[in-house]
């Protein structure tokens, strides 16, 4: 099994605050000859209106290194995560969880923003201190 992303345990945390119940850490997939661990799995257990939404969320930090070439690796990965769980778990929304200091710099950059919205990413924009999701971006 991978690591565990730096941050996963805070996101973990802000999607109980937020009334998710995580139903599988992580997602385990074998498809294609491939085996695939998404980090976490959760479904929305208070709200009416989002009752039984299940969701898959893989979690990244973008923390030291080339933040472009990290956000080639976690593109590469949620489009090949997603054709899994489309193929496998076709109830569950699968999202790229972001550190907000990450999605106000790097993510509103014109290039990032164009691919995000050509590539249709789904993002959770995170406070990895506070253990909070601060926003929804579908």
């Amino acid at each position: 099994m991978p690591a565990k992303d730096i941050f996963h345990n805070a996101v973990k945390h802000a999607l109980e605050k937020d009334g998710w119940l995580i139903t599988d850490d992580p997602i385990y997939l074998d498809f294609g000859g491939v085996e695939i661990y998404i980090d976490l799995g959760a479904e929305k257990i208070i709200a009416a209106e989002r009752e039984g939404e299940k969701i898959a969320v893989e979690v990244k930090s973008f923390i030291g290194g080339s933040a472009i070439s990290q956000f080639h690796t976690a593109l590469g990965q949620f489009i090949n995560y997603r054709t899994a769980l489309n193929q496998e778990q076709p109830e569950r929304e699968l999202f790229l969880a972001v550190p907000n200091i990450t999605y106000e710099t790097f993510f509103k950059l014109e290039l990032v923003q164009i691919v995000i919205q050509s590539q249709n990413l789904k993002l959770l924009i995170y406070e990895p201190e506070q253990e909070v999701i601060e926003r929804w971006i579908r």
